[in-house]
């Protein structure tokens, strides 16, 4: 009886301060749970979508909005609909397994340079410059090139293009805690440097980096949608967003929704996304909390 009595009231500030955060930033939770339907939509497409998302037929093109096709249908007849709650579950593999390379990368680069110093500390964070010197959607059309067309290719073309901010990141992370106190004496102490780095600088670098994770997903999906925009990306009959609004681009004059929709199911889900990861940013990032 008398642990749970202590450990109730200890329990009790936990759950409120959860609820405060949703309480408190309305924007967040409601750009939360649009994010969670898209998640539900990928996850259950094959439940969910009407029609099969590359079943083509030649009687059914371009009809507008009804009640037969939601969101019409495009030059093949395809239901727009089902293409696009399909295009969610490709968006986000590509956008959260690019992200995932790119974090990867960059946290091995970034301590790489961090705890190193001298000319490797040197090398690596001129590379580094030059990965941030250009733009990642015209690294990842380097990539591809290189790579060839394709969901994986994207994904890895992505992932390597997103390396370098990761990276800096880190490595920035990793001079501030390097310099710590009981970092300085753990090292006083004897103890051997790899689990240094595991016990105290690791553990202080992850959260930071997980927190770019969830803001980084945004800028991922539209990196790939536009190399699917250019041409370049996934290959048709995949149905990805990008590839949709660039298919729909001659029509526009009156076939409108063929663009207008998977557009607007980007759009949608890139500011959700933003709001969110700029929630979690400001709600949970250590250097923001020490500045308030």
């Amino acid at each position: 009886m008398s642990v749970q009595s202590t450990a109730a009231p200890a329990a009790a500030p936990v759950r409120k301060a959860r609820r405060a955060i949703f309480l408190r930033r309305p924007f967040f939770t409601i750009a939360l749970i649009v994010a969670l339907g898209y998640v539900l939509a990928a996850i259950f497409a094959p439940h969910v979508a009407p029609y099969d998302p590359v079943a083509q037929d030649i009687n059914a093109m371009m009809q507008p909005p009804s009640l037969a096709h939601l969101l019409g249908t495009d030059s093949y007849g395809q239901d727009i609909l089902s293409r696009v709650i399909y295009g969610a579950r490709y968006a986000l593999i590509i956008g959260i397994f690019s992200v995932m390379i790119g974090a990867a990368g960059g946290l091995v680069i970034g301590l790489a340079a961090g705890l190193s110093g001298g000319w490797l500390e040197w090398v690596l964070m001129r590379l580094i410059d030059s990965i941030l010197a250009l733009p990642s959607l015209i690294l990842a059309v380097a990539f591809i090139a290189i790579l060839g067309q394709g969901v994986d290719k994207v994904v890895i073309a992505v992932g390597l293009s997103m390396i370098g901010p990761f990276s800096r990141t880190v490595r920035a992370d990793v001079m501030q805690v390097r310099v710590q106190l009981f970092v300085e004496a753990a090292t006083l102490m004897s103890i051997p440097y790899l689990r240094v780095i595991w016990r105290h600088i690791l553990p202080n670098v992850i959260f930071p980096l997980a927190v770019q994770v969830t803001i980084r997903i945004s800028e991922a999906i539209l990196v790939s949608s536009s190399l699917s925009f250019l041409g370049i990306g996934v290959t048709p009959p995949t149905p990805d967003w990008g590839l949709m609004i660039a298919e729909g681009r001659a029509f526009v004059s009156f076939a409108a929704w063929m663009s207008a929709m998977p557009g607007f199911a980007l759009a949608l889900l890139l500011i959700a996304l933003s709001i969110v990861g700029d929630g979690i940013r400001e709600e949970f990032d250590p250097k923001l909390r020490r500045g308030a």
